[in-house]
């Protein structure tokens, strides 16, 4: 079968349908269409960066205008979404449970040896979750032999319970402060749930279909990074079958080199966009292959809360703008929720012309922004475009 020739621009509106941002509120409003934001992308990342609000809630912010904080912890107490850790630590739906399996497995099998004393411990920290029902690591004697050497310098209970979570014998809750709460899979995963475990072809063509469902256009490389947590997986050999079956199609982008791409053979082509202006998580389906936003979009974006403070170019934290196709700027800012402001650092923009309408859409994006944060006002530090950053201070002040 020919390859299918694209334009960029093309390229650009599939990639940003399948990410639900070629309109506003495409998934709907409400918790309903909370869920059907993570149902259709399959997989929304968690962090726990708190300089602005956290990037899960983030993601569903920019895809549903009235969300409200809690609507994931209440999908989660339904037992309509789960948390896990498959590429990255995330929300999934729950009716794709049975597909966290092999990753469970995997951990469970190639996991680092225990030492007879931790792998006691664990089996204690299991019994006591077992009988006492959900519990924190705050439950448990602070068994830490030597002083903490840094973030990941975990204690051992706090390791046995990490251990017992990836490995699929426990699951995570949420408190509102955001705090892990461990529990029997018994206690959160309704009973109908299918807990078969996959073959490695169906698990394969899960990541497949899952990832270029949330990505419209992929090479093998961002589908491998779905299923990198299983070892031997047969992503290479069911992409080859699903090629020859029809179910998929190769791409070609004009102007663009790279690998082979790939598309779901019932992926809509000629998508329209509403143009709408979107402050993006960093941690967005969108941003998280940086690669990508170089090759589709013309945009060299990293997240600096990494990189070392004297090599930023732009901040800390800072947080791509989008613009119908085009990534208008970035945005370094920090939520002052005791002051209810809404600090920009660096509104920084790109090398684009900006009519008076998208500037419109971005104050508009930007006073949505100010709200989801719990903040009243704003206020700018700098900027690399002073004309721009005036028009949209006086819409503020005004």
């Amino acid at each position: 079968m020919e390859p299918i020739i694209l334009t960029k621009s093309q390229a650009r509106k599939i990639i940003l349908n399948a990410a639900g941002l070629a309109r506003n509120a495409q998934f709907g409003t409400g918790i309903e269409a909370v869920y059907k934001v993570i149902d259709h992308l399959g997989f929304v990342q968690l962090d726990t960066n708190y300089v602005v609000e956290r990037a899960h809630h983030h993601v569903m912010a920019a895809r549903v205008p009235d969300y409200q904080l809690e609507w994931l912890a209440e999908l989660g107490d339904e037992g309509l979404i789960f948390e896990y850790f498959t590429s990255d630590a995330g929300f999934l739906p729950m009716p794709d449970f049975r597909f966290s399996l092999p990753v469970k497995e995997s951990f469970a099998v190639n996991g680092k040896p225990l030492a007879p004393q931790l792998a006691r411990l664990v089996k204690e920290v299991l019994d006591r979750v077992e009988r006492e029902g959900p519990l924190m690591v705050g439950d448990f004697d602070d068994d830490r032999l030597e002083a903490s050497t840094g973030w990941w310098d975990w204690r051992p209970a706090k390791v046995a319970l990490e251990r017992l979570y990836l490995e699929g014998q426990l699951m995570i809750s949420r408190t509102k402060a955001f705090q892990k709460v461990y529990d029997l899979p018994l206690s959160l995963v309704p009973q109908d749930t299918d807990l078969k475990m996959p073959t490695p072809e169906e698990f394969a063509r899960y990541v497949i279909r899952r990832t270029l469902g949330a990505l419209g256009l992929s090479s093998a490389k961002e589908i491998l990074w779905r299923a990198r947590r299983v070892k031997g997986n047969l992503v290479k050999t069911e992409l080859e079958q699903m090629l020859a079956n029809g179910e998929l199609h190769t791409v070609i982008v004009d102007g663009l080199k790279s690998k082979p791409l790939y598309m779901l053979a019932d992926q809509e082509i000629d998508v329209k966009l509403s143009g709408e202006v979107f402050i993006l998580s960093p941690f967005d389906i969108l941003n998280v292959f940086r690669h990508r936003l170089k090759d589709f979009f013309d945009f060299d974006y990293q997240i600096e809360c990494f990189v070392p403070a004297p090599k930023r170019k732009y901040g800390y934290f800072s947080l791509p703008i989008l613009a119908g196709e085009t990534f208008i700027a970035r945005m370094d800012a920090k939520a002052d929720r005791k002051q209810k402001v809404l600090i920009v650092h660096n509104l920084h923009f790109e090398p684009v012309d900006l009519d008076q309408t998208i500037i419109e859409k971005f104050v508009q994006a930007l006073r949505a922004y100010v709200r989801f944060n719990q903040c009243q006002d704003i206020s700018f530090k700098k900027s690399n475009n002073a004309t721009y950053l005036e028009a949209i201070s006086q819409s503020f002040s005004g």
